[in-house]
């Protein structure tokens, strides 16, 4: 146990000094001063302004979204574009977390530490969590601020519901990127979880076309907040097994990991 806080504490003060992490995410002063966050109130924004002018084509394509108005419009087209863009900026931070050790050629120097290397692992993922749920929040708070500006007025318990729910969606979106840090492992590197990161969304968004996502971890928790009456507690008690396994897989590379292969 003394390992394991011993190498959380590395990576607790590495995350919180990492320019990645805060311009990925805003969390430089505590504000939505980052490109995930200016990007999903920016997209979530623009959507709105372009139903208000009635735009046929956007109308066509958000289907039942359009008819909604207020802070059920928000909510509904913020769980879309989290679905979608959480999970390759996740991943990136993810990939940095793991990779960066073989990229900055530190990985050597972890050889000679006295902590077993998949505490140190653990404790990466365990700072990716923690990262990933600081996240989730900010975006949360940065939809209500934008609700806020554009009159909405107070939420309805309905509203509410909904909000927990992008809060959730955040979170398992992050969660379900977990194989970003198995690759970045086998890769030994930024690239080969940035590649997995971009790869995921791909399955994911495929995989929600075919009409069977909801039974696909990484398509789940997007259904699920956008209507929760389509996913079933079965299917959505299957995404904790992708965080799951691939946690277990990357400790696993890590405890077994050499420096000649």
């Amino acid at each position: 146990m003394n390992s394991i806080r011993l190498a959380l504490a590395a990576e607790t003060r590495k995350a919180a000094t990492s320019r990645v992490l805060r311009w990925t995410t805003g969390l430089l002063l505590g504000w939505t001063t980052g490109l995930l966050l200016v990007s999903i109130v920016a997209l979530v924004a623009g959507i709105l302004a372009a139903m208000h002018l009635g735009n046929p084509q956007l109308t066509a394509k958000l289907g039942p979204i359009a008819a909604l108005s207020g802070w059920p419009a928000l909510l509904a087209i913020a769980a879309q574009i989290t679905s979608a863009g959480v999970l390759p900026a996740l991943g990136i931070g993810l990939s940095w977390l793991i990779g960066r050790e073989f990229a900055e050629g530190t990985i050597v120097g972890l050889f000679a530490l006295p902590v077993p290397r998949w505490a140190i692992a653990l404790a990466k993922l365990v700072v990716y969590v923690a990262w990933t749920v600081l996240t989730s929040v900010a975006v949360c708070v940065a939809l209500l601020l934008l609700g806020i500006l554009l009159a909405y007025g107070p939420l309805d318990a309905v509203s509410w519901q909904a909000l927990l729910r992008q809060f959730l969606l955040a979170v398992l979106v992050g969660l379900v990127a977990m194989p970003v840090a198995w690759a970045a492992t086998l890769g030994r590197g930024l690239l080969p979880g940035i590649a997995t990161a971009i790869g995921l969304l791909v399955i994911a968004q495929v995989m929600a076309f075919t009409g069977t996502g909801a039974w696909f971890p990484l398509v789940t928790p997007a259904l699920w907040a956008i209507d929760p009456h389509a996913v079933s507690a079965a299917q959505l008690l299957l995404v904790p097994s992708i965080p799951l396994v691939f946690g277990a897989l990357t400790l696993h590379a890590w405890h077994r990991l050499e420096l000649d292969r």
